[in-house]
């Protein structure tokens, strides 16, 4: 469970809602250590269970991880068959330790792509946690957030064209409610603050509509050795800002 004296120690008052994290660098982590790639993802995954295991022993709500984005099918078919293969042995490896302390289990992105295996595991791993009452990991897997937006536009067209919406009826909020983030808790849909690893410093076709106002987070460190200390300094970092939303 998470030192509270440490909490103190980091000042970490203001605990963000939902946290989002783009978990980059596993390559060259692995290229570090004269390791393939694939080396690298292996032990991203043993990072992600580390830092959700202290998102929720911070009182996080929602953890979003993009763990696999529409331009990723462009890397070596090699990589990709590994990383596909990862959600199964997450899922299997980490899921009952997360289980154990109250975290459920989510998915968005356009999972029909999907092998079928990797499918199957995210269900299970859904299906097992769903009761469960604390934090939300939630996997976007084979996400984009141009496809998250132009699928909502779409849905929302047809319900113009079914006479089941009138253009007039159209708001931020009723758009909100068409992206795949509307699985998520309604309070907590957009995240609070977004973390890139490795030193690079873009979204990424991440959470496009959603990060709007989010803080966001650059660290060098790579995401294998990111850790719960990297997810402290985060918050921490997090508590010296001001979020204004656009006011004064």
């Amino acid at each position: 469970m998470f030192n509270f004296r440490r909490k103190e120690e980091h000042n970490l008052e203001k605990i963000p809602n939902h946290i989002a994290i783009i978990m980059d660098g596993n390559g060259r982590w692995a290229k570090k250590r004269l390791q393939p790639r694939v080396f690298g993802h292996k032990a991203g995954m043993e990072t992600l269970q580390e830092v959700a295991i202290a998102a929720s022993d911070l009182g996080v709500k929602v953890l979003t991880v993009y763990a696999f984005s529409t331009e990723n099918w462009s890397r070596p078919q090699e990589e990709v068959n590994f990383i596909m293969n990862l959600p199964v042995e997450f899922f299997d490896q980490y899921v009952p330790q997360l289980h154990a302390n109250n975290v459920r289990i989510q998915v968005i992105g356009e999972t029909s792509r999907l092998p079928e295996a990797t499918r199957d595991a995210m269900e299970r791993a859904r299906v097992k946690t769903k009761h469960n009452s604390g934090l939300i990991l939630n996997f976007a897997l084979n996400y984009g957030g141009r496809a998250d937006i132009t699928n909502a536009a779409k849905l929302i067209a047809q319900e113009v064209l079914d006479a089941k919406l009138n253009p007039g009826d159209i708001t931020e909020d009723l758009f909100s409610s068409y992206l795949m983030t509307s699985s998520l808790p309604y309070l907590y849909r957009d995240p609070d603050l977004i973390i890139r690893t490795s030193g690079e410093q873009r979204l990424s076709n991440f959470l496009s509509w959603q990060a709007s106002y989010s803080e966001f987070y650059f660290t060098p460190t790579l995401w294998p050795d990111f850790k719960k200390e990297g997810l402290l300094k985060a918050v921490s970092e997090y508590n010296r800002r001001q979020r204004r939303f656009g006011g004064v």
